[in-house]
């Protein structure tokens, strides 16, 4: 498999467990930024992530808990076991995931980041 990477799968695993545990028992325990710092993820891996099923699987259930929140009849029955206090934490949480992905992405272009070259010192002056 030329495309397996072992570090995406260990997230994969990671975020999928996240989601769950947000959804049943309520906890928000994985913190998406601090891991791809820490993990120091490229691009390309940050980019394989935001295309994956897993990513998609937290875009679709964000979508289904604001239509319960919007009062949208199906989604209210599959969310209706949960308060909309917790929906609105459990939906903030995954969004959370989902911007803190795409700002990362964001954040490793390639190349020198704007103005990092020739800074002048004010106090130099």
């Amino acid at each position: 498999m030329p495309n397996y990477d072992p570090d995406n799968e260990a997230l994969y695993s990671l975020l999928d467990k996240a989601i769950d545990t947000a959804m049943i028992q309520q906890k928000f325990l994985f913190n998406m930024k601090k891991y791809l710092e820490d993990h120091s993820y490229t691009r390309k891996q940050t980019k394989e992530l935001l295309e994956s099923s897993v990513m998609n699987e937290v875009v679709t259930n964000t979508g289904d808990l604001n239509g319960y929140l919007d009062g949208d009849k199906q989604c209210k029955e599959a969310y209706g076991h949960l308060k909309k206090v917790q929906v609105v934490k459990i939906r903030n949480y995954l969004a959370k995931i989902t911007t803190d992905v795409h700002e990362y992405y964001a954040h490793r272009k390639p190349g020198r980041p704007k103005g990092s070259k020739n800074k002048r010192k004010k106090a130099s002056k």
